[in-house]
């Protein structure tokens, strides 16, 4: 931690971190790295995932050491639902949800499951593995309506994004797919997000 600490500090932002915006817990030390630096970062000094390092990071209350944490995090241990939980549990706000879904959840083979029902979920655990789900280079074209569902039923905007993400995602996946959200968004009503997928798919489907 001694190496990754120094270089964080070493790429310390003051500006950036007074006005770095995002939803959520605050953290306990900020020093305003980008995240592409944190990624960066943890490629040169810590080429391999470490679980137990990772949840090591994870318990200090600096952000750049927790969102570098999922990056060293093993994707197979969440196969274990306890070991999930504590991984879902760290999600406290909009970043940490939104690295989670990039450098972790997104490579799980458990996020099949978790896609099936996201109601249990509180709301950032949703964010996250929605956001998770739209990177899947081929979405299985049931999350959609399970995306859906979860952010009809949330007027938060962060869940409206990720489902607008996921279903762009799965429309530029193939051509079955795209030709099976184009049909689904002639369905829509005049709800909030009804509108918000028409708006943003029209120009995001290719």
């Amino acid at each position: 931690m001694v190496r990754l600490l120094g270089a964080f500090r070493r790429e310390r932002n003051g500006l950036v971190a007074d006005t770095m915006y995002y939803e959520g817990a605050r953290y306990g030390l900020n020093y305003g790295v980008s995240l592409p630096t944190v990624r960066r970062l943890v490629r040169e000094l810590e080429p391999q995932r470490d679980e137990a390092f990772a949840r090591f990071l994870l318990s200090q209350q600096v952000r750049c050491l927790q969102l570098a944490a999922y990056s060293l995090a093993e994707p197979e241990s969440l196969a274990d639902a306890s070991v999930a939980e504590m991984w879902f549990t760290s999600l406290k706000n909009s970043e940490l949800a939104e690295e989670a879904a990039y450098a972790l959840l997104s490579r799980s083979e458990s996020l099949s499951e978790w896609m099936c029902d996201l109601k249990p979920f509180p709301r950032y655990v949703r964010y996250a593995l929605v956001m998770a789900a739209a990177r899947v280079s081929q979405p299985d074209p049931a999350w959609l309506e399970v995306a859906y569902e979860v952010a009809a039923g949330d007027e938060h905007r962060l869940l409206h994004q990720a489902t607008v993400a996921l279903w762009a995602q799965c429309a530029n996946a193939d051509e079955a797919q795209k030709k099976a959200v184009r049909e689904r968004l002639l369905t829509l009503g005049t709800t909030p997000l009804d509108e918000l997928l028409r708006d943003e798919l029209s120009w995001r489907i290719l």
